[in-house]
């Protein structure tokens, strides 16, 4: 936070409830750390300059920022030829050009942190003389009002949304702002840390400006189930913003969890425990909790100053136990439950009556709330306290402290070491701090600690006292019990807590978390990857090959994998494409599909010279025909009836399931249902059938995308290419052309999932290197759609299917390299650790 001084100097001050996180930075600038670290930041709401106090009758000794007695009359500058640069405040604070070079040479040599400031203000209010700051309080609406509270399962009602688009608005060019000031100063090989909700936009931007970019993320608040983030209108956006990240961590094992549910459920990625496949590469996903500076916590806590303080308190409340809690003035916090917990104790347990006390300190939150919530917040808390005081008070004892302030640094550590118990009853909480500076505050005299177990902390202190803070009967008793403990329970408990808390403190946790990202990277550059097609070679051989064979799978490489498969339809693109290319006498383009006949003659049908094999090679229709041929009639089909019992009962227990029974295949898809269920008892599914019909039958049990497949296993579509190539071949020889080519001198072939790699197998079985190749190796292109991590036999690869419609018109002559490039279509060819921490 920055004050301006009468003086047009700063003030800088830390930013309230973020100790352990700028402990943290610290740490990463200094010499134990063998990072180069920086900090890239928001300066923080700049107060207005401020008089010093005088005297009443103190004439001001500027008329600057006066305002005008009437519309006639303003400030006269002191020098009559210019006007120095300052505008009124009524149109905001006006920050000149020195000032700010000022700051920003102040933060960027800072002995404790090196700082990159972000200035957030519209373009119109940044000029060559300064910068005028207009209601800085929305760069972080959105964050605090509709994220934050989402996060910590707080739902608004619904409103007409201008607001909200508003601040969505605001949000996203802060966002812009900080990945702008981040390239700055970024260099390759630089690690990028970004820190918490207000910048949840940022990996992406980063990842599109920067792909080979090491960027990570981290959230210090809870992440919500999918059933509340679906609420949230930009749910995508956000979650799509994160995925830019290589890493993501979290405080505890349930919010990553969470973020990856939200991921499959949202996006529809597959995701396990440990990550997910987004975008053709994976974003791991760990769990590190946040620690304190357990050394600075002891050294603070003993002071000289600090131990006046515990002493006036201990001899303040000489005779009873001091229950102590400092929390924010937020909901979520829990305070309203702490009190009512507090009044059922007294009311089960009377002997305690006069001889217990809670001090409670309450903080004004940071976050932006309605006012009537906060108020309403507020009064609820005063009325509790009125309450309990009034039924079991008396005029020389009140049970219940209520302190509603801030409170000094020597008076905090003051109380934590004062208190008998430490209560924590937050209802949603990220890392609660507080809890384990009790843990190091307590080190002489061993107060137990009670704390919520939906507290990010209560993961991490498993000998805590875990309570549920809407169970008040349960709070209550727990209370006793830490009033009555042993001498040794209490000692063994604090042991176990202190033991835990020095050790993983504050640099434990980032030191941990960047070496998971070190780790991250590493293991990506060990892992194999497929080449991106190189389309000018591929376009330079297409000219030069008198006969060529295109062999297309269709979803996933035609179309896009869509959540239903009858949606699935060909772009006007790509049928364009495709007629121009079956037209071409030289080329015989073939569709190798799992699709059934039926939907293969609807939607491609009518497209002259296009070849089709139907259910994974069962069917085939020649160029030019109108009949299909049956490869699989003389094979017994009397499996079928087995499997489809099978796949009707996993479709009675998972809602939104079906079979699609084939003339020669059975499919079962649960791209529609719940995913992690489908996936669930697809897993289930899939040995059950192996375990039986697998046995019996000659059949094999394919894994597809979101389906699970039963075919004979002679049909597949390597066997097809096979086919092809050879027949191809074949007429090539008998066409006895002395000037024509002898066997296919072109061959492509395109599939994205698991049957697919059947199609890659043969293709490079037909092109070895051995002597008997029937297609030339360096005219062979077999390519797969997707990651370029993923295991394949595949030579090359495409990202998406849009790549291969632009690959086909490429081909066709309806595109040329140079549109491809200017579209930002994927085209194939053939230093020093330094840290930058970004947080808002």
């Amino acid at each position: 936070m920055v004050g301006l001084m009468s003086s047009s100097m700063q003030e800088l001050q830390p930013r309230r409830g973020q100790s352990a996180l700028f402990d943290a930075f610290s740490y990463l600038s200094s010499d134990d750390s063998p990072w180069n670290h920086t900090v890239v930041a928001w300066t923080g709401e700049i107060d207005a300059p401020v008089e010093p106090i005088s005297p009443p009758s103190t004439p001001p000794r500027t008329t600057l920022h006066v305002s005008a007695l009437n519309n006639l009359s303003k400030p006269v500058p002191v020098n009559g030829e210019s006007v120095p640069p300052t505008q009124p405040i009524a149109d905001g604070l006006w920050i000149p050009r020195e000032d700010v070079s000022r700051l920003e040479h102040q933060l960027s040599h800072d002995k404790r942190i090196k700082t990159v400031p972000v200035w957030l203000a519209d373009e119109a209010d940044i000029s060559g003389d300064g910068i005028r700051l207009k209601d800085q309080a929305r760069w972080r609406r959105y964050a605090e009002y509709e994220l934050y509270t989402l996060f910590h399962y707080k739902q608004h009602e619904p409103t007409d949304g201008r607001a909200e688009k508003l601040s969505w608005a605001d949000y996203c060019r802060m966002n812009q702002k900080f990945a702008t000031k981040i390239l700055e100063v970024y260099k390759p090989g630089d690690i990028v840390i970004v820190h918490d909700y207000n910048l949840m936009l940022l990996p992406r931007l980063l990842r599109q400006r920067a792909p080979q970019m090491y960027i990570s993320f981290f959230l210090h608040s809870p992440f919500p189930s999918s059933e509340f983030l679906r609420c949230l209108p930009q749910r995508k956006e956000v979650l799509e913003g994160v995925l830019g990240a290589n890493l993501v961590g979290f405080q505890s094992y349930s919010y990553s969890r969470h973020f990856a549910s939200c991921c499959t459920r949202i996006l529809g990625f597959f995701s396990d425990t440990t990550g997910i496949e987004a975008y053709g590469s994976r974003v791991e996903v760990g769990v590190f909790p946040i620690g304190v500076d357990a050394i600075k916590v002891a050294s603070l806590a003993w002071t000289d100053s600090v131990n006046k303080n515990y002493t006036s308190l201990k001899k303040m409340y000489e005779g009873k136990k001091i229950i102590v809690g400092r929390d924010r003035l937020d909901s979520v916090r829990g305070v309203a439950q702490k009190l009512m917990a507090f009044e059922r104790f007294l009311e089960m347990y009377p002997e305690w009556r006069n001889k217990v006390v809670l001090i409670q300190v309450t903080s004004p939150t940071n976050i932006e709330e309605k006012e009537d919530a906060d108020n309403k917040i507020a009064s609820r808390v005063n009325e509790l306290v009125m309450k309990i005081n009034g039924m079991y008070g008396s005029l020389s004892h009140s049970p219940v402290q209520h302190f509603p302030q801030y409170i000094s640094q020597d008076e905090y550590f003051a109380l934590l070491r004062a208190g008998d118990i430490g209560l924590i009853t937050s209802v949603r909480d990220g890392m609660n701090t507080t809890s384990l500076e009790y843990v190091i505050c307590q080190r002489e005299t061993a107060g137990p600690l009670i704390l919520s177990e939906f507290s990010g902390t209560a993961g991490s202190l498993k000998d805590a006292i875990h309570i549920n803070p809407w169970d008040l009967s349960g709070v209550a008793h727990q209370i006793n019990h830490a009033l009555t403990m042993s001498d040794e329970e209490r000692q063994k408990m604090e042991r176990n807590l202190l033991t835990h808390v020095i050790n993983k403190n504050v640099q434990f946790w980032i030191a941990g978390f960047l070496r998971r990202l070190v780790s991250v990277l590493g293991s990506r550059k060990k892992v194999m990857t497929t080449p991106l097609l190189d389309r000018s070679s591929m376009l330079q051989k297409y000219h030069d090959a008198r006969k060529r064979l295109f062999m297309f799978d269709y979803d996933g490489t035609l179309t896009p994998i869509v959540r239903e498969p009858s949606a699935a339809v060909p772009s006007k693109k790509l049928l364009e494409s495709l007629t121009l290319l079956a037209a071409d006498p030289r080329n015989a383009v073939w569709i190798i599909s799992g699709r059934d006949q039926e939907f293969l003659t609807q939607h491609l049908g009518h497209i002259p010279g296009l070849g089709f094999s139907a259910e994974h090679g069962s069917f085939m229709r020649n160029p030019g025909a109108t009949d299909w041929e049956n490869l699989a009639d003389k094979f017994d089909m009397g499996w079928q009836e087995e499997v489809d019992a099978v796949f009707q009962s996993v479709t009675d227990k998972v809602p939104g399931s079906f079979v699609e029974r084939k003339r020669c295949a059975l499919t079962w898809h649960y791209r529609l249902a719940d995913p992690e269920q489908g996936l669930h008892m697809s897993q289930e599914c899939h040995r059950e059938l192996e375990r039986t019909v697998g046995r019996k039958w000659d059949v094999e049990v394919m894994v597809g995308k979101a389906n699970l497949e039963v075919r004979p296993t002679f049909i597949n579509k390597g066997e097809i290419v096979k086919r092809l190539v050879a027949t191809y071949n074949a007429e090539l020889k008998l066409s006895g052309q002395s000037d024509g080519p002898s066997k296919l001198e072109l061959a492509l072939c395109m599939g994205d999932d698991f049957t697919d790699e059947d199609m890659f197998r043969a293709l490079n079985a037909v092109s070895a290197l051995d002597g008997t190749a029937e297609i030339e190796p360096d005219t062979c292109f077999a390519v797969t759609i997707g990651p370029s991590t993923k295991p394949t036999l595949a030579r090359w690869y495409l990202p998406e299917a849009e790549d291969v419609i632009d690959c086909v018109a490429l081909l066709a002559g309806t595109e040329t390299l140079e549109s491809l490039v200017a579209g930002g279509s994927a085209i194939g060819s053939a230093a020093e650790d330094k840290t930058t921490e970004t947080g808002a």
